[in-house]
């Protein structure tokens, strides 16, 4: 299995502090998004490798964070090559891009960079693969259909498969939502690149996920604990002082 983190947004709703850094090299709780993300990969023992997809704006700041840090882990930096948020290819043309780049034929875990959670993600792998040859994805109960309207809304049934996804409905089935963690097991990496010859959106994962589950089967995993989506400055300092204060992991 290999990770693939996702990080060649451009973060503009966090403005002014993704100008000149990306999302994904601001620090929560005194740590980076994303050294708190590899921390928890490493501690996936089928885990080989990890590529973090990023764009041609901040190729260089992820390459000198790469020289400042020691993992287990080989980390591959990809720059994707765009340089505008106009001109991004979108998150699952990055993962197309990076499978087709680097040849991937083994079990892909894709993560979003701008998330952080206190589940563990060895519980989740654990599911896609007795999952397999099925695609999973990390769905937190929010309890409350009238909290959900702005994510991606999962149902699924009694063997957990994802019988409805639905972006940002005005009536949810569920209080299911979709995080930004997928299992896409080796044998269905064709998919992908079937996805990318459809005429839908290449931008949000959720997407590819969406499609997965009505052109194929797609199976959630309920996760416990917390996820924090840090997708604007009021996220973003949330997550920065329950880090702080203790009440997610360090």
């Amino acid at each position: 299995m290999v990770a693939l983190i996702l990080a060649a947004g451009y973060g503009t709703r966090l403005y002014p502090l993704t100008l000149d850094k990306p999302k994904a090299l601001l620090e929560v709780g005194s740590r980076t998004i994303l050294d708190r993300i590899v921390k928890d990969i490493e501690l996936i023992k089928e885990c080989t490798r990890i590529f973090i997809v990023t764009n041609d704006r901040f190729y260089g700041y992820f390459k000198e964070w790469k020289k400042s840090v020691t993992y287990s882990l080989d980390i591959d930096i990809i720059n994707d090559g765009t340089a505008s948020n106009k001109t991004r290819l979108g998150a699952i043309g990055d993962i197309n891009l990076v499978l087709v780049k680097k040849r991937i034929k083994d079990d892909l875990f894709i993560l979003g960079s701008d998330n952080l959670f206190e589940f563990d993600l060895r519980e989740f792998i654990k599911f896609g693969i007795e999952k397999r040859p099925f695609s999973s994805i990390a769905l937190l109960d929010l309890k409350d259909k009238n909290l959900v309207k702005k994510y991606g809304v999962c149902d699924i049934d009694k063997d957990s498969r994802v019988t409805d996804f639905e972006e940002k409905p005005e009536t949810p089935k569920s209080a299911l939502i979709a995080t930004a963690l997928y299992i896409i097991p080796k044998e269905k990496i064709e998919k992908i690149h079937g996805y990318m010859s459809t005429g839908l959106s290449k931008d949000a994962p959720g997407n590819l996920m969406k499609w997965l589950a009505e052109k194929d089967k797609l199976f959630g995993y309920v996760i416990s604990g917390a996820w924090y989506d840090i997708g604007d400055v009021r996220s973003l300092r949330e997550a920065d002082k329950k880090f702080k204060q203790g009440f997610a992991k360090s």
